[in-house]
């Protein structure tokens, strides 16, 4: 299956309006692909939740909170489904219709449709797609990413010897199986793919899709401490970044980017042509960016926190404009904002200890609100008194995060937070996405 069937009936304008579009968007780590973006208040956050053994059911489960700060229950819970098992729940993406929310398990490779359009305030599980592993050989399904009618699944893993080497499936909006592709393995433009998987973003305008790297099912169903001490395991994390040609879905080159790239974020404004990165194990901010030749190369760019004390960023969020960039480091707790007005320069002009564990980051439309969210994975989450368990909500005004709300997800008895996604009420939606940001 080539991708460009898929779009080629949106024709070259349409690509570069939703490309325009997408760009002032976390909001901002949604396919470009989506409709109905939340540029005002949204009214819920959704977020995907590991079942921890004796807290409440001990199931995964998508927990809704009121984030509507005119609503009698700001700030609460309001709504939570369990599916019933643990299988170390992860991430989640909207539908290009921005209906239904996919969310996967990494460890069961279970995938769970949840219908957030009819009534965002009590979202319904209507699908359960269980044949990922049978029908590609690929497990821990990760990002799930919109294309026009289809989710692209990044996936970290593989069912035969549960290793890193893994690929991508692409399954229609119905939930059946189109196809699948391949991490390269291959030398590609001098540079050896190690056919590791993360990440996907996509950016039509310049008919680009790029990947990031990981690890597989044996080191991250695995406790860190243990797997940090293992020379042999610490060989078996992602060190490159792949640019694919989004039509033909081949990839072109293989970047060299040690140290585990993780989330990627790209740059969409009219003129720009870069995307970045943070890397977990050696604590950078690499910009991939096409050179003087149009040639796509990656550069290593700014230092996260210290990097000899492995703090471990996990999350990043660019702002609607790509000036600014917030990165969560889960070791020390600490959320960072980065200034990039000179993306190939990045300072740090903030940081705010926001939590004794800290991962996912999520900025809204206008920049003016954070959430953060505690739990990594469930075998390398903190232990003890260090093993908080929330979902924060922050206020920021260009100089401060101020606290908005917080909900305890242990003292709750929903377990572990992990991946966040925002929803509105369906009469606010026309006139949110209209709406220009004040």
């Amino acid at each position: 299956m080539r991708i460009d069937r898929l779009i080629s009936s949106l024709g070259v304008a349409a690509i570069m309006s939703i490309a325009a579009f997408a760009a002032c968007a976390d909001e901002t780590c949604n396919s470009p692909y989506m409709s109905g973006l939340i540029k005002g208040q949204e009214d819920f956050v959704h977020v995907w939740t590991l079942g921890v053994p004796g807290v409440g059911d001990g199931s995964d489960k998508l927990v809704t909170i009121d984030a509507n700060p005119s609503s009698k229950t700001y700030g609460k819970v309001i709504d939570k489904i369990s599916v019933g098992g643990r299988g170390e729940a992860h991430h989640m993406g909207f539908t290009d219709d921005r209906k239904y929310l996919w969310a996967g398990g990494l460890d069961d490779s279970k995938i769970y449709v949840f219908d957030v359009g009819t009534l965002p305030a009590h979202p319904k599980l209507v699908r359960t797609i269980d044949d990922l592993a049978p029908k590609t050989g690929y497990a821990g399904p990760h990002t799930f990413y919109a294309l026009p009618g289809r989710m692209l699944i990044g996936n970290l893993s593989n069912s035969a010897d549960k290793g890193g080497v893994t690929g991508m499936a692409v399954y229609n909006n119905k939930g059946d199986f189109v196809a699948k592709y391949a991490m390269p393995t291959s030398v590609i433009k001098h540079i050896k793919g190690d056919g590791y998987g993360y990440d996907i973003a996509v950016n039509p305008a310049k008919n680009a899709l790029l990947t990031s790297s990981f690890t597989g099912w044996n080191n991250y169903m695995r406790d860190l401490g243990e797997v940090v001490k293992d020379p042999e395991a610490m060989k078996h994390f992602g060190n490159t970044m792949v640019m694919w040609n989004l039509k033909t879905m081949q990839p072109e080159k293989i970047l060299a980017v040690p140290g585990a790239p993780l989330e990627i974020r790209w740059a969409l404004p009219e003129g720009q042509n870069w995307a970045i990165t943070a890397t977990a194990l050696t604590s950078k901010l690499w910009l991939i960016k096409r050179d003087a030749d149009g040639d796509w190369q990656a550069q290593d760019v700014a230092t996260i926190g210290d990097p000899a004390k492995i703090p471990l960023p996990v999350d990043i969020s660019i702002s609607a404009d790509a000036k600014g960039l917030w990165v969560n480091t889960f070791m020390d707790g600490t959320t960072h904002y980065f200034d990039l007005s000179d993306p190939e320069h990045p300072r740090q002009t903030y940081t705010k200890h926001t939590g004794r564990q800290v991962n996912m980051v999520s900025q809204s439309w206008d920049g003016r609100r954070v959430y953060v969210t505690s739990s990594l994975l469930s075998k390398w989450d903190k232990t003890g008194k260090d093993n908080e368990q929330f979902l924060r909500a922050f206020h920021w005004d260009g100089h401060e995060l101020n606290l908005a709300f917080e909900v305890d997800f242990t003292k709750e008895q929903l377990g572990r937070p992990h991946h966040m996604k925002f929803t509105a009420n369906a009469q606010r939606m026309a006139s949110l996405s209209d709406a220009s940001v004040p």
